[in-house]
């Protein structure tokens, strides 16, 4: 049974997450001050280096990869993307904190209550694990020890409280912008996170 050191790698900040909006399948771009933040991170950071990398395929996500790794190729796994917040996207708490939808989703503590047009948070947490487990088979079929990927706050902290430790919330296991996690995974069926170490 081998192990695999896995990276997991919050994207650089958007208008969004500086305005407090719900963003999740929106495919907008890293704004000025998340780029020239990412590029100090990096002078200042040593990011790791890996056999292979990833990204959830959405633009916040490639930019974050392309100037962290510049010279490298990456592959895209969609099932990884952030939550589909349906029509809650781009509005903030305030915007919708009368809504009754809203107020109903929030509240649901199963996790079937979907946002409109969008996923319930059993969606979200089914498809996210699905990724997780697709990335690390394709990694065992190919030999590989170590990967990054470069993904989104809820999906990062979901997959930690899910298959590592629920007894912090999603929230508590979020990175910051730019920062991440490095997973020790045992390659076992069904596979273990063994360790989580951050990063910086």
């Amino acid at each position: 049974m081998n192990d695999i050191n896995l990276y997991l790698i919050r994207h650089g900040k958007t208008y969004c997450n500086k305005e407090g909006l719900y963003c999740g399948k929106s495919d907008i771009a890293l704004c000025d001050e998340g780029i020239s933040d990412l590029m100090l991170k990096k002078k200042e950071n040593d990011y790791p280096v890996t056999e292979t990398y990833f990204t959830s395929g959405l633009k916040r996500t490639n930019q974050t990869l392309e100037i962290l790794y510049p010279k490298e190729k990456y592959d895209v796994l969609p099932e990884l993307c952030e939550y589909d917040f349906g029509e809650f996207e781009l509005k903030s708490y305030e915007d919708l904190k009368d809504n009754r939808e809203y107020q109903n989703w929030i509240l649901d503590d199963i996790g079937t209550i979907s946002c409109p047009s969008g996923e319930s948070k059993k969606q979200f947490r089914e498809r996210i694990v699905i990724g997780l487990n697709k990335l690390v088979e394709d990694l065992k079929s190919k030999n590989k020890k170590s990967a990054l990927i470069v993904t989104h706050g809820g999906t990062i902290g979901t997959l930690l409280e899910i298959l590592y430790d629920d007894e912090k919330s999603f929230l508590d296991w979020q990175p910051k912008v730019g920062d991440g996690y490095k997973l020790k995974i045992s390659t076992g069926v069904p596979f273990k996170i063994i360790s989580v170490t951050e990063i910086f």
